[in-house]
């Protein structure tokens, strides 16, 4: 089978060149000067940095609870959409909605101290997984903010994969990391869901909805992934889902609704 790390930087990188492809048969200039080098190196990183927390987190941690703890990115967004657009700013309500699915996801994060499910060290993936919500956001926001927001979604994303695929491939270099043989057919299948679906298709269409829709309600609808993260969680790898965790998946969804009200 394919280490997970491995799945990642191949998936990038076979993700990167789908990309450059399917820029030159479209036309689009994805390597022309544009002022928006800085930016993409700063989302890329981010976004390495975010894969980087999420594969070694997973070391320590359940699927199903890094799914809940990673998905705090749309509430990050929130957070920092005002100071970058003035029209999104929240409201009491709004606030008041974060606050509560905050305190959620520490209610849950504090079950890593007390009765861990995935081991002693349980509390250490969980920050992991915090971390890369937060990166998740942090990339958002620096798309928003820079010269990427205005730059089409398939150089924004060429940048993101080729960048992190790169900063992966050194950090498995540095870590010793060694590559797998030969292949089952199950791994170049997931290879592939990885490469077209995942790291090409998914990320195109999203980085095209980050350019044309409001950051804020737009993150939001991404707190779908943790309902079907925790079903599959437990139905294809038999994990556990606590009370608790259900607590914190029920008050991010209301502070989901309360953040999109008008």
């Amino acid at each position: 089978m394919l280490a997970l790390g491995q799945a990642l930087e191949v998936a990038r990188v076979g993700g990167a060149l789908l990309v450059a492809v399917w820029a030159r048969l479209r036309g689009i200039a994805v390597f022309a000067r544009d002022g928006t080098l800085r930016s993409g190196l700063l989302a890329g990183m981010l976004f390495a940095a975010e894969f980087g927390c999420i594969f070694v987190g997973l070391q320590f941690t359940t699927a199903s609870r890094m799914v809940v703890f990673l998905y705090i990115s749309p509430f990050v967004v929130a957070l920092g959409m005002p100071f970058i657009a003035r029209a999104e700013r929240l409201a009491p309500l709004q606030l008041a909605g974060l606050v509560m699915a905050f305190a959620g996801v520490a209610w849950a994060f504090a079950e890593g101290f007390t009765r861990p499910a995935a081991g002693a060290l349980q509390w250490l993936g969980d920050t992991l997984g915090v971390a890369a919500g937060v990166l998740w956001g942090a990339t958002t926001l620096a798309i928003r903010g820079s010269a990427l927001g205005s730059a089409s979604a398939e150089k924004t994303l060429l940048y993101q994969l080729a960048i992190s695929g790169v900063a992966l491939a050194a950090a498995a270099w540095l870590a010793g990391t060694p590559w797998a043989g030969v292949l089952s057919p199950l791994s170049w299948a997931s290879l592939a869901f990885q490469v077209v679906v995942v790291a090409f298709a998914s990320y195109l269409v999203w980085f095209w909805l980050i350019r044309h829709y409001p950051a804020t309600r737009l993150a939001s609808f991404t707190l779908l992934t943790p309902v079907f993260g925790l079903l599959l969680g437990a139905l294809l790898l038999g994990e556990p889902i606590t009370a608790r965790l259900l607590v914190a998946l029920a008050a991010v969804a209301l502070g989901i609704v309360a953040v999109n009200r008008r």
